[in-house]
C-alpha cells in the first residue's frame, strides 16, 4: 500500500461493556466500530472528508471492502489506540489502513483495511472524484510549496 505524506489519525476508544462477547472478549464485529471511530477521528484531524462533509456535499462513500485479522483480545476497560491511515489510490475512492493496540501493553490487536467508493444523491456509483475529495487531496497530497 502506497502511503502519501504519512497521514495518519490516532484516537482512543475505552473498550464498553456492550463491545463484550460471551468469551469476555471484544466482539470481532466491534473492530468495524472502531474503524469507523478512526475514520470519523481522521476527519476532523484533516478536514474536508469526514462524515459532516460528505452530508454537506450530498455526495457520500459508503464502505465497499472491509478487512481484519485479529492478533490479541481486548477486554472490558482496555483502551483500544486506533491509528487510522490514508492510502492513496487513484480514482473515486477512499482507502484507509488500520493498526488496532492495546494500551496498556502496546499489544497489536487487529489490523485491517477498508475501501470506499463514491455515491451521488440518487445512490449512483460515481467514477469521477466529487469536488470536496479533489480539494481535500490538493490541500493535504499536494500543498502549494513555499
Amino acid at each position: 500500500m502506497k502511503e502519501i505524506n504519512g497521514l495518519e489519525d490516532i484516537c482512543r476508544i475505552q473498550v464498553k461493556f456492550s463491545e463484550i462477547d460471551s468469551m469476555q472478549r471484544v466482539w470481532h464485529g466491534s473492530y468495524i466500530t472502531y474503524f469507523e471511530d478512526g475514520r470519523e477521528s481522521f476527519g476532523r484531524h484533516y478536514p474536508g472528508i469526514g462524515y459532516a462533509d460528505m452530508q454537506r456535499s450530498g455526495i457520500y462513500a459508503p464502505i465497499y471492502d472491509i478487512h481484519i485479522k485479529y492478533h490479541a483480545p481486548l477486554v472490558i476497560n482496555d483502551v483500544a489506540i486506533v491509528h487510522t491511515r490514508y492510502v492513496y489510490k487513484l480514482g473515486a475512492r477512499l482507502d484507509y489502513s488500520y493498526e488496532v493496540y492495546r494500551e496498556s501493553d502496546n499489544k497489536l490487536c487487529a489490523v485491517g483495511n477498508t475501501i470506499q467508493l463514491f455515491i451521488d444523491a440518487q445512490g449512483q456509483l460515481m467514477l469521477d472524484k466529487p469536488d470536496y475529495y479533489q480539494a481535500w487531496q490538493d490541500k493535504f497530497l499536494h500543498p502549494p510549496k513555499k
